[in-house]
């Protein structure tokens, strides 16, 4: 099955290691977005997966490209159109010092794209599945419309529709508030995917869950994703992953799924040393795609989209470079972390 993701890639520039940004002269250059980087693990793990974003026409589109097509994701499909790279700035967090984001993305090429721009029929050809974040309608108007039309027309081709919600409240400054554009965008998908904030901020659901505490009572979000799955009978299933936030360097980290039939908890791991948690959500994300296209089981497809998430902790950059036997192995009860030899 091919899956067509869709949303912004960024110019990313971060900090040396746990420095502060502009400590030192020099920052790294990466690049990273969430449907991109679910595109990127979906082509590590073998399968066949395109991403659709809108690029600059220049050097620095022209390197991104590149940067995505080595992994061996389809970027056929992708757009050039006037405007900018969008850009976050990144500065880890270490200890009880937590690592801060800014945004500078005002006026980039896919914040200027209007619907009628991309030709969903044909990034939609011989595709079955289509991923999309909250992150891009959240980014101006023009890409909410254009991500309207996108699970509009993957409807019409019969995809399965996945959405991480992924709530950002750096974002949203155009007039429109998340529930008033994802209540609306959710009615079109079929396998949600987000955190105890998401459901809060995005669709204004919750079930008495303290997001701010850093620990969390597993016991309610059975509770919360029968809520959602309640408002909207279109979703089959929803994956809620459980962060607890010990420190900047110490998560635990879980998730939970649940298919209408039954409600899965996944195994915990205690990540210690964390040298970086962005992209992790998009790296469960596209272990869970991964995972309900590959497992009879959907308990397997979840405890396949935690461990691949576990890893990516230990991985810097916003793109999970893992393999598909070292997520098996972690699956399978092998965390030891000794040298293979």
């Amino acid at each position: 099955m091919k899956v067509i993701t869709f949303g912004e890639i960024m110019l990313r520039l971060k900090s040396p290691g746990q420095t502060r940004l502009f400590q030192t002269p020099e920052l790294e250059a990466t690049f990273g977005g969430g449907e991109g980087n679910v595109a990127i693990s979906l082509a590590n793990y073998g399968m066949d997966a395109g991403f659709i974003t809108v690029l600059p026409g220049n050097k620095i589109g022209d390197a991104c490209l590149q940067e995505i097509r080595k992994y061996g994701v389809d970027v056929n499909k992708v757009t050039r159109g006037p405007g900018r790279m969008g850009i976050y700035f990144l500065e880890g967090g270490a200890n009880q010092l937590p690592s801060n984001v800014i945004y500078d993305r005002s006026d980039s090429a896919i914040a200027l794209a209007k619907p009628g721009d991309i030709d969903w029929d044909e990034g939609f050809t011989d595709a079955g599945w289509f991923h999309i974040t909250g992150i891009t309608p959240a980014i101006s108007e023009n890409t909410m419309r254009l991500s309207m039309e996108a699970v509009k027309a993957a409807k019409k081709h019969h995809l399965t529709v996945s959405c991480d919600l992924n709530y950002r409240k750096k974002l949203w400054k155009y007039g429109k508030s998340a529930p008033e554009v994802m209540k609306e965008l959710i009615k079109f998908v079929d396998v949600m995917i987000a955190n105890e904030e998401d459901c809060q901020k995005s669709l204004g659901i919750s079930a008495d869950v303290d997001v701010e505490s850093g620990e969390l009572d597993t016991n309610k979000y059975e509770a919360l994703s029968n809520a959602v799955l309640k408002v909207y009978e279109n979703i089959k299933m929803i994956a809620i992953t459980l962060r607890e936030s010990i420190s900047a360097d110490h998560n635990n980290w879980a998730a939970c799924l649940n298919t209408r039939e039954k409600f899965y908890l996944s195994r915990k791991y205690a990540i210690t040393d964390i040298v970086d948690r962005v992209g992790g959500g998009d790296s469960f994300a596209g272990g869970l795609i991964y995972g309900l296209n590959h497992y009879d089981d959907e308990k397997d497809a979840l405890e396949f989209a935690v461990a691949a998430s576990c890893l990516k902790h230990s991985i810097n950059g916003d793109f999970n470079r893992v393999s598909l036997d070292e997520v098996e192995k972690l699956m399978g009860g092998d965390a030891s972390g000794r040298v293979q030899r």
